[in-house]
């Protein structure tokens, strides 16, 4: 094992930094209090190939894997600009069409997705679904050489500046009754498909959406994969949001840590730091530890996934560790700075907000401890 990161991805990590740092926390915090997109630095990061760093070179990307789109998240985090949208972009979408896609989907959307002028974002959320993908109540039916579908969708990120969704539909049943599961490649402007904004209290830049398919037709090309075969060739996509979701927050527990570091080791009190006191340098050191800890388990998941080794486990940890970590340290860094922690000078709390999210999803903590209580533990199945 080596664990001393290579040239290559200390020079990505520097790279990806110097986009981000002229934006900051203060463009980030200010679009996440309006609910707009950070359409600025997404440009930016797309110009300079970062957007599409797990992308084939020859649709346009820049030839890497996870680990690499990995540290795209971790590092504009760092730097306090945390874009929730590349989860669904480039860690879903992209993954799954570059693995599944029929050369003419690749050559029409691997491109644009790569350069960041293109948005395919994910649908599989169900209001009455949750967690069970299996109960997934939106259809696509064959009706001569097209596809209908019909249904909802529910929590759907970024659909107002997406050019299409990879939706996941129910297509059929096997001989148990179990939902056959299908991909499509779905454009945001078809004919009967309707969007509505989600209210949420939880400041983000990206808007959620509850999506109706009311008859929306399809050609049969716009099959991503093997008909019946989503929920295997899902994965292919979650496990890589589950890791980019915990780079993210280990981006967010780095930024916030520093915040309070620099904070502690300026504001004095009783003619010394704040931060020579325990009680305030300790919550600070474990969000530290948690930090690198989750860090090391995100790197270790993107690492088996790139290998084509099975990622499940370790996806699932990083993702977990990750948003307790984020959480500890903002908790940390708020206590740290005291009212002005709560203050809109000092911008943490917009962040707090993020990191809750990430406990829930792109999947639950609960969902999690079970997983990993019934697959690496042997223990019976509880749901």
């Amino acid at each position: 094992m080596d664990f001393v990161e290579s040239d290559e991805h200390r020079d990505l990590r520097a790279a990806v930094g110097a986009v981000a740092a002229p934006f900051g926390g203060a463009y980030y915090v200010e679009h996440a209090r309006e609910g707009r997109e950070c359409t600025e630095l997404w440009h930016a990061l797309g110009d300079a190939g970062f957007i599409g760093v797990n992308i084939p070179e020859e649709h346009g990307g820049g030839g890497g894997g996870l680990v690499e789109l990995a540290i795209v998240c971790e590092e504009i985090a760092a730097r306090g600009a945390p874009i929730l949208l590349l989860l669904v972009t480039a860690a879903i979408s992209a993954e799954i069409l570059v693995e599944y896609g029929t050369d003419e989907q690749r050559e029409q959307w691997l491109p644009g997705l790569a350069s960041g002028r293109q948005k395919v974002v994910f649908a599989i959320t169900e209001p009455d679904a949750g967690s069970n993908t299996r109960r997934l109540a939106t259809t696509a039916r064959r009706e001569g050489a097209e596809w209908v579908v019909n249904g909802e969708k529910y929590y759907i990120s970024g659909v107002d500046g997406a050019d299409a969704l990879l939706l996941v539909a129910r297509t059929g049943r096997d001989d148990a009754g179990t939902a056959r599961l299908s991909l499509f490649l779905v454009p945001t402007d078809a004919p009967g498909l309707t969007t509505t904004r989600l209210p949420v209290d939880v400041m983000l830049p990206e808007a959620q959406f509850t999506l109706h398919f009311d008859g929306v037709r399809l050609p049969a090309e716009a099959l991503v994969g093997t008909e019946g075969q989503g929920f295997r060739q899902v994965f292919h996509g979650l496990n890589p949001e589950r890791i980019t979701g915990a780079a993210l927050g280990v981006g967010i527990a780095r930024y916030a840590l520093g915040r309070a570091a620099r904070y502690a080791n300026e504001r004095r009190v009783w003619d010394r730091p704040i931060g020579a006191h325990q009680g305030v340098a300790h919550p600070l050191a474990h969000a530290k530890i948690e930090t690198e800890l989750a860090a090391l388990m995100a790197r270790k998941a993107a690492w088996l996934h790139d290998n084509g080794l099975p990622a499940g486990e370790a996806s699932n940890i990083a993702k977990y560790a990750a948003a307790e970590a984020a959480l500890a340290a903002l908790d940390a860094a708020v206590q740290a700075h005291g009212g002005n922690g709560v203050s809109q000078e000092f911008g943490l709390l917009p962040y707090w907000g993020l990191a809750r999210l990430l406990r829930i999803a792109p999947v639950n903590r609960e969902m999690i401890l079970n997983y990993v209580a019934q697959h690496s533990l042997g223990l019976p199945r509880s749901y």
